[in-house]
Formats: C-alpha cells, sequence, structure tokens
C-alpha cells in the first residue's frame, strides 16, 4: 500500500512536535498504523453525521462477527481494553449491580489463572477489572492436570496470551479450552496482533475461545481501537459494562471509561474489511523490494554488513518472510548499533529504528512513499560521518 502525505505537517509545527519516519515497525508509542484513504474517507464521513452508539456499537459488533464467523462482536479500544471488559464480562456475567460494584469484585468470581510460563506485561489489564491473576504451575511449566486442579468456585476465566502458545511447558490452547468447558469456565484469548495469514483471526472462535481480543492498528486501523469476539452471552455482558448509556441507562458501568468515537468504531470496521481483502503476497514483496533497497545501497561502506531479514511481532528475528534490514558493525566501522540508532534519532528528518542485541534494525512495515530514500540518505550520512 502507497501512502502520500505533505512533507510538511502544519499542525505538528504548531505543537512543536517533530515528525519522524518510523523504521520501527508499528507501535502504540509511534502512533499505531497510518490509516489507508479508504480507511480515512469512511472515518470522515462518519465525522459528518451523528449516530446512536448504542445502535453504531451493535451493528458495527455484528459485520466483524459476520466477517470473523464468530457469534457476536463488540469494537473496543484496543486490546487491552478488551482484556479489560472481557475479564468484567466474566466476573459481572449480565447482574447490572455487578456492573456498578466493579472493579469492586465482592460477591463475584473474582480469579483469573494464567499458566507460569505466560505471564507477560498485558496480564495485569485483567487487575483493572478488580480480578486477582492466579499463577498456574510452577518454573518446570504447567500442566493440564495443575491447570485442572487449579480451577475453583472462585474461577472467572482463564487468560490466554495466543502469541505464547508454543512456549515451552505451556499446555497449548485447544486443551485448555478442553480443560475449561469441562468446568464450565470460559476462556479468554489475547490474539492482538495475530491476524496473518487472516485466516488466523477467525480460528480462535473456531477452536472453541469463548473470548478473543484483537487490536486494530495491527490491521493498519486506528491506534485507539479494536475489538472482542465470542460468545454471544459474553458479548451481550460487555455491551452491558462499557461506556454506552452510563448517563442515560439504569446503571453507572465499570466501563464508562473505555468511551470510544464513531469514527474509530467506523474505522475498525472499514480497516479490517480492507485486511481481509487486501493482497499481502504484493504488501511482503514490497517490504522485501525496500529491503534489497538498503542492502544494495549499503554494500559499499567497509565494515557494514547488512542483511533482508524479518523482524516479527515478538520482536525476534527469523529470516523470513523478509520485512526489515538487519545492521551490524564489525569494528573497522568505528560504530555500534546503539549509536547509529541515536544518531538517526537526531537527523533530520528524524528515523526511528530498533535496537536487539546490539543489531540495528530498519523495518519497513511502516513506511510511506518515498520514505525508502530518506532512511537510505541518513544511514549513508550516519555512517559516512565521523567516527
Amino acid at each position: 500500500m502507497t501512502i502520500r502525505v505533505n512533507k510538511k505537517s502544519s499542525v505538528l509545527d504548531e505543537l512543536g512536535v517533530r515528525p519522524l519516519v518510523n523504521a520501527c515497525g508499528i507501535y502504540t508509542d509511534l502512533g499505531g498504523s497510518v490509516l489507508s484513504p479508504t480507511v480515512w474517507a469512511a472515518m470522515e464521513e462518519s465525522n459528518r453525521q451523528f449516530v446512536s452508539m448504542v445502535e453504531l456499537l451493535d451493528n458495527s459488533g455484528r459485520a466483524i462477527a459476520e466477517l470473523l464467523g464468530a457469534e457476536a462482536a463488540r469494537v473496543v479500544p484496543g486490546a487491552s481494553a478488551a482484556i479489560t471488559l472481557g475479564t468484567a464480562a466474566c466476573m459481572a456475567g449480565m447482574n447490572g449491580s455487578n456492573w456498578e460494584r466493579l472493579p469492586d469484585a465482592t460477591g463475584m468470581k473474582s480469579e483469573v489463572l494464567i499458566q507460569r510460563h505466560h505471564r507477560y506485561k498485558y496480564d495485569r489489564c485483567a487487575r483493572i477489572a478488580g480480578a486477582k491473576l492466579v499463577e498456574v504451575g510452577d518454573n518446570e511449566g504447567t500442566t493440564s492436570d495443575q491447570l485442572a486442579n487449579a480451577i475453583n468456585p472462585q474461577t472467572a476465566v482463564i487468560l490466554f496470551p495466543a502469541h505464547l502458545d508454543a512456549t515451552p511447558g505451556t499446555v497449548p490452547l485447544r486443551e485448555v479450552i478442553a480443560v475449561a468447558r469441562g468446568s464450565a469456565v470460559p476462556t479468554l484469548v489475547d490474539a492482538a496482533y495475530l491476524n496473518y495469514p487472516t485466516k488466523l483471526m477467525g480460528s480462535f472462535s473456531a477452536a472453541g475461545a469463548d473470548l478473543t481480543c484483537f487490536s486494530a492498528k495491527y490491521f493498519w486501523g486506528p491506534n485507539s481501537g479494536g475489538f472482542i469476539c465470542g460468545r454471544q452471552d459474553f458479548i451481550e455482558a460487555i455491551r452491558g459494562i462499557d461506556f454506552t448509556r452510563f448517563e442515560s441507562g439504569q446503571y453507572r458501568t465499570f466501563g464508562r471509561p473505555f468511551k470510544l468515537d464513531r469514527q474509530i468504531v467506523v474505522g475498525v470496521v472499514a480497516a479490517l474489511r480492507e485486511w481481509l481483502s487486501m493482497d499481502h503476497q504484493a504488501r511482503w514483496a514490497d517490504y522485501a523490494h525496500n529491503a534489497q533497497t538498503v542492502v544494495r545501497e549499503l554494500s559499499g561502506i567497509p565494515g557494514v554488513i547488512a542483511k533482508p531479514m524479518c523482524f516479527t511481532m515478538e520482536e525476534r528475528l527469523v529470516s523470513e518472510p523478509v520485512n526489515c534490514v538487519v545492521l551490524n558493525f564489525e569494528p573497522e566501522c568505528g560504530k555500534c548499533a546503539q549509536k547509529v540508532c541515536d544518531a538517526l534519532g537526531e537527523a533530520s528528518p528524524r528515523i526511528a529504528t530498533v535496537v536487539v542485541d546490539n543489531q540495528l534494525i530498519v523495518a519497513m512495515d511502516a513506511l510511506l512513499d518515498g520514505q525508502i530514500r530518506i532512511i537510505v540518505n541518513g544511514l549513508k550520512a550516519v555512517l559516512k560521518g565521523p567516527r
């Protein structure tokens, strides 16, 4: 996808903010993704009209559910919010008094089980709802029997980070779902960025996950958007808990801070539709072409080793599919990855890159039209400059 932007943004100038070339990838701290003209047009159209947010969220949820083959879905402010609201729904159910009481979990099931080797920085989002995280297993890992034995009358849900499904010493998702269903406990899957191949998005509900969380920025939607999909009854509970009808409804519900603009809701649906119909082979080919351009342009600089690789969402380096260039620096170059990264970050234009294990990562996922030349010129200036 090629997106053309103005070279100068007067709005950013007025705010004293220097724009940067994003050679890191899709990161919340860098503003997420860039919206396509189609998504931007849908959001702009919704900006010109007021709607009932209740109706918009209900209908957009049905559209997403139909796209992914889920029972139901709900647009929320990102995958982290989806974890919080999904946990709250599993705790409070359809009890309006519980919706108001949260995060005070008195009288509710409030334990969220998570495998020891599945602990990750986003599991704290479950605690926002008033839940208590309970680790299952030990340093050796977790077994199905340990998971089954940990379930008790206070268990509200099992939280499963899908990107850690293959972690040694953990029970795989399908087995977790079977254990959970045997005790009538729901499974909440965090699949924030697991959207490619696109069939992966519907696979979690198909496997029996009760709720699955996605972040919109990873399918080139709004940074502050996402959705949760799964069982109708739990989505109905989220419908009651979220921000709608806080002022006009019967209950002063827990989810009021998770407010959404109508433009965000529309943008999430438009981006998902576009993502599911996109030519992804062409997208990856574009990344590979840009990576080869960087390798070719830097080939004559002594002591600089440039190699096309894949920088994964887990921030690991694998061989393919290519979406980045990895730069290593030999002593004769007189450079190191962190110093080059810092120099690029202070250049004009600024170029944001990533350092992993003393290697400089130049990612292609979020580049705009013409920016590959900025990156090449910036790298050459830094690498050929004073040591």
